[in-house]
């Protein structure tokens, strides 16, 4: 089901609804929407409450003011969290959703109750920092060529995970992609010293074929928290939610049910 909630300061968030129980919040990547989520939103709705919500400035969300930077992403999902007004909740983050749940787990704590982080960038060479800082540019410039990402984010036998994604990124809205980019851009860093303050079940997880979402900067994620663990799936890139959505739910039911233990 698709709403629109309304937070405090008026602005609409549109999400996607399915399922119930304790609540999941799902944020997707740059360029992307809450449909990015499509097999966890169904293999999860039979345990959960599932909550996939569209990005500031994507799908059918109102953007940010400009010049919004991650820690302004992240006061964002805090607003989503306090305005479902569920208690707090399991979070996870794809990419640039990672970054945001990231932070949401690290600023406000008493807002969630586990942090799955999904292909999340953490402390980025200086090479790797210079391109996506470039390839920022190049989107606020109105370059917005979709091949290079697509092939990184995608190998053989990914043709129909990658055709939906070009659909999303041909779509989605200039200012709202080219903001998120920056803030992407400039937030690996952000909070990469802080994360040992993350105290709840804490999921990091990539494949092994992602070039920028490396399986180094999950380990070293995973290594900074007391309940923190690393998944790294073989055979897949950045998009491994969707093209390795089996494996990828295996792990977020294991992660829920940690927290089930907790409870």
């Amino acid at each position: 089901m698709s709403r629109t909630l309304r937070l405090s300061d008026g602005s609409a968030v549109r999400l996607l609804e399915a399922g119930s129980g304790a609540a999941l919040l799902l944020i997707h990547g740059v360029g992307l929407r809450a449909e990015a989520w499509g097999p966890q939103i169904g293999a999860l709705a039979d345990t959960a409450h599932v909550i996939a919500v569209d990005m500031p400035g994507h799908g059918g969300s109102d953007p940010l003011p400009e010049g919004a930077r991650l820690p302004d992403y992240v006061s964002w999902a805090a607003q989503v969290v306090e305005s479902l007004a569920l208690g707090p909740v399991a979070l996870a983050g794809h990419s640039m959703g990672a970054l945001i749940a990231g932070g949401l787990a690290v600023e406000r704590p008493d807002l969630v109750r586990g942090v799955a982080l999904l292909n999340g960038v953490h402390r980025r060479s200086p090479e790797a920092r210079a391109a996506v800082e470039a390839r920022a540019t190049e989107i606020a410039a109105g370059a917005n060529g979709i091949e290079v990402p697509l092939a990184r984010w995608f190998g053989p036998g990914d043709e129909a995970a990658r055709d939906q994604v070009a659909g999303w990124l041909r779509r989605v809205d200039a200012a709202g992609y080219a903001a998120a980019y920056r803030a992407f851009a400039e937030g690996d860093d952000v909070y990469a010293d802080r994360l040992s303050a993350i105290r709840c079940p804490l999921l990091v997880l990539t494949g092994d074929g992602d070039a920028n979402s490396t399986p180094a900067m999950t380990e070293a994620m995973a290594a900074m928290a007391p309940q923190g663990r690393a998944v790294v799936i073989a055979g897949h890139r950045h998009m491994v939610s969707l093209t390795a959505p089996e494996a990828v739910t295996t792990e977020m039911k294991r992660w829920l049910a940690t927290m089930e233990a907790q409870a």
